[in-house]
């Protein structure tokens, strides 16, 4: 039999569920003429009428996997969280979903043991095969992956008698009851079209005369909609009931949250933090997607470069000490304070955080949610973990002087703590610690690193436009990085794969001070920030704007980008 093992058994599988008659069976396996594999997949699905599915099926019994039909794959912005889509384009491949782990993987042919070790390399995690055809890999790769996604108003926006462009005055009675239903989808599709979209916060914000629904994805606010200010009351009541918060009460700022679920008969599993405020034309929202779908990235995945990832991972395995993240709300600390949770995280070691909110949910670490009302905040909590044993302690964030009293002491005496500070930069951290009136020499026997961190978009690898710099962008690469050469720059009109934008997707950049002699000796002398900077840069600290342009050389990003998120280095 000229038929390969595989393909002889791929074969029997067809026969024994009918999908060929014996003549065809006995015919196929009288094949006179070595097949490949694209040769002998053309024969079954031409000649023999085999449908592709049913080939799929007996491939994947014949190889020992599961088969699967990625074309029913719900295909977002979330798909390439972990595996980014210009590596799943390069080696033929879809994420299907990361549980614990896992990481469960469509290939079109298992036996591709090298793309496996560098999915498992890139993820941290345990891949788990899944077989489908290579033309529906490639149909799902090919389509833009925001098409399957797109903003879908137009029924609720016909059923409660708006429509997009001009705003009109409308006497439709429905728009003042927020328990309409109308009013219930448009709350809905404005979460699901937001969260469908890779969005990381939805602003509802009331204007004199309407009402503009805002997406901040990539950390870039885009308009989505407009909406006639008579939808206003009843949207942001609709909003507030789901987030169990007054509705009566529209003068002063209210905090929440919706589990989404509750509301939803689709498969989306995500939280919204809600906050409220009250604007000059009505209420505004703002609404935070935290996605629990979402696992931890490793810690390779945010950005690190090599020596601050090599830095950064042993002080992590300190038994004891104090380890501060800076900057700004949505710069990438929480990801960050997860990610290196989830790598030290063992059965033998006890974890307690306390957050404010629970942002994601991890296994084996105990988190507890703070709840002002109640007197439960981050200093009570810090006290109360004191008395439970624990080896490592997070706390969400240091926002007056007694919690970063009982963090200082905490970390004096055993503990790894680990919380975040809002700062500019790394040296600045000093500074403000010693604001909250903490000893310097608390500081510096306690203090193990601080790494101040931004989110930068990335340039989209797609469609990218390589030039050499010239004048003053020359100039400011020489003097951050002493480095020159070609660059990349986004091209203005874009291409499917970035939503014509440009960019795709954003990466961290980090400026990770840890301590050595001479900056504890500063501390204890109470050096300003200027020279506590310098003296940190000579043990080797890359500060942001560094590591931003190093991000620049690599052509990860542009430089516009990198100088609009952090400002040059003083001289």
């Amino acid at each position: 039999m000229a038929l390969g093992r595989l393909q002889g058994a791929i074969v029997d599988n067809l026969a024994e569920r009918s999908h060929l008659n014996t003549g065809q069976l006995e015919a196929l396996k009288g094949t006179d003429s070595d097949l490949n594999g694209s040769e002998f997949d053309e024969l079954l699905l031409g000649e023999y009428r085999v449908s592709l599915h049913q080939l799929n099926v007996a491939k994947a019994k014949a190889y020992g996997v599961a088969p699967f039909n990625v074309k029913g794959l719900d295909v977002n912005r979330g798909t390439w969280e972990i595996l980014d889509q210009e590596f799943c384009n390069e080696y033929g491949v879809v994420p299907v979903s990361c549980v614990g782990k896992y990481i469960v993987v469509a290939f079109s042919n298992p036996f591709e043991l090298t793309i496996s070790s560098k999915i498992a390399e890139i993820s941290g995690k345990q891949v788990v095969t899944l077989l489908s055809p290579e033309r529906d890999i490639k149909e799902v790769l090919n389509q833009d992956a925001n098409s399957a996604k797109e903003s879908q108003f137009d029924d609720v926006v016909e059923a409660v008698g708006i429509e997009f462009g001009p705003v009109e005055d409308l006497d439709d009675d429905s728009l003042d009851d927020e328990e309409s239903a109308p009013i219930i989808q448009l709350a809905n599709r404005i979460v699901e079209d937001a969260y469908g979209l890779g969005a990381s916060d939805i602003h509802i914000e009331p204007q004199e005369k309407e009402l503009v629904v805002r997406y901040r994805i990539d950390g870039v606010c885009q308009e989505k909609l407009r909406l006639p200010s008579k939808v206003a009351g009843s949207l942001i009541a609709r909003l507030k009931i789901m987030a169990n918060l007054d509705i009566a009460e529209r003068r002063l700022p209210q905090d929440g949250r919706i589990i989404f679920k509750q509301f939803t008969r689709k498969n989306i599993d995500i939280d919204l933090r809600v906050a409220t405020a009250p604007l000059n034309y009505g209420e505004g929202i703002v609404m935070r997607i935290l996605d629990k779908q979402k696992s931890t990235m490793p810690l390779p995945a945010l950005g690190f470069a090599e020596e601050n990832l090599l830095k950064y991972r042993e002080i992590i395995k300190q038994p004891y000490g104090m380890i501060l993240h800076c900057g700004p709300t949505g710069s990438g600390k929480s990801m960050t304070l997860y990610s290196a949770l989830n790598e030290i995280n063992s059965p033998g070691i006890v974890i307690r955080t306390a957050e404010d909110p629970i942002e994601y949910t991890l296994n084996g670490i105990n988190q507890m949610q703070m709840n002002r009302q109640i007197g439960l905040t981050f200093a009570s909590s810090l006290r109360a973990f004191l008395r439970q044993d624990p080896d490592i302690i997070l706390v969400g964030e240091i926002r007056d002087t007694e919690t970063a009293n009982i963090a200082v002491e905490a970390a004096l005496t055993g503990h790894l703590l680990i919380s975040t500070l809002h700062t500019n930069d790394a040296p600045g951290t000093i500074a403000r610690l010693t604001d909250m009136n903490i000893e310097p020499f608390m500081i510096s026997s306690s203090l193990l690193c601080v790494c101040a961190q931004r989110l930068m978009r990335r340039v989209c690898k797609t469609c990218r436009i390589q030039y050499e710099p010239k004048g003053r962008e020359k100039e400011v690469l020489e003097a951050g990085i002493n480095w020159s050469g070609t660059i990349f720059k986004h091209n203005p009109k874009g291409c499917p794969r970035c939503s014509s934008t440009g960019f795709k997707g954003r990466i961290g950049i980090h400026e990770l001070m840890a301590t050595n002699d001479e900056l504890i000796e500063a501390i204890n002398k109470g050096k300003e920030t200027s020279e506590i900077k310098k003296i940190a840069m000579r043990g080797g600290m890359k500060t942001l704007h560094q590591d931003s342009l190093l991000k620049v050389r690599d052509g990860i990003t542009t430089l516009p980008e990198a100088l609009a998120t952090v400002p040059v280095d003083m001289t």
